[in-house]
């Protein structure tokens, strides 16, 4: 049975007293949730107080991007190390903003995996297509390479703590979503890849999030469907309610 996973990614939004002020809402309001995990992931400047505010709640801490270096004359980047030794247990990476608004290539996504995973940061690797992408019929192209690319190296030992997300480019900030069959074909698709390359006890165990405007009255109805095992949430996940709702809709 793979458990549900809900993570909230709050872009560049939020400052520290805010964030602080949300996550302690966010504690009080799932404190007593089990069977589901949950993490947030602020942006890097507000990591170190947020992972304080979250200590020994059930909220993990996870990061929205990270360099492949461990250290080294790379001015403005975060590493893993770093991240790691301030308390995060996820790193979010390949985000679509990040593919699509600062142009990084499947091959800088898969080195920054391999490190994550190398220093015991969980991965969640972002996978989707455009709109024009899929009114081409290429998503099953577009996101196989993706998902492909993205786990060059990875071992079928490490894909215990690799986490996929699949979000169409078309549905993050748009408002709309894909419909639950979209996305449980795509998710269906995805397993199937992981299968073929790790085998039938891997491809069964890993989570695969949908992530794409959910909201508190769609998500029910995408994690209840088998192959949609969470959410990556972005607006939504800026409000104790609305995120909290989410969480209890997985419980459910």
């Amino acid at each position: 049975m793979r458990k549900p996973f809900i993570a909230g990614n709050w872009k560049m939004n939020m400052l520290v007293d805010t964030g602080k002020g949300l996550v302690a809402q966010l504690k009080d309001r799932v404190r007593d949730v089990k069977g589901v995990e949950i993490a947030i992931c602020p942006p890097a400047v507000l990591l170190p107080a947020i992972c304080e505010e979250a200590k020994g709640s059930n909220i993990r801490v996870g990061a929205q991007n990270m360099y492949h270096e461990n250290s080294g004359a790379f001015t403005g980047e975060v590493s893993g190390a770093m991240l790691k030794s301030i308390g995060c247990t996820y790193v979010i990476l390949g985000h679509s903003e990040r593919r699509h608004i600062f142009g990084e290539p499947d091959g800088l996504i898969n080195a920054k995996v391999n490190a994550a995973l190398a220093i015991g940061l969980k991965p969640i690797l972002c996978v989707g297509e455009k709109l024009e992408q899929r009114e081409a019929g290429r998503t099953e192209d577009v996101v196989g390479l993706q998902v492909v690319a993205g786990l060059y190296g990875v071992t079928a030992q490490q894909m215990e703590d690799v986490v996929i997300a699949y979000e169409p480019v078309w549905a993050i900030g748009t408002g709309k979503t894909a419909t639950p069959s979209q996305a449980e074909e795509v998710h269906q698709l995805i397993r199937g890849l992981v299968t073929e390359t790790y085998g039938e006890e891997v491809g069964q165990s890993l989570r695969i999030q949908y992530g794409g405007s959910v909201k508190p009255d769609n998500a029910r109805g995408l994690l209840g469907l088998a192959d949609i095992d969470g959410a990556l949430v972005g607006g939504a996940s800026l409000e104790a309610e609305p995120f909290s709702k989410i969480v209890m809709a997985a419980v459910e």
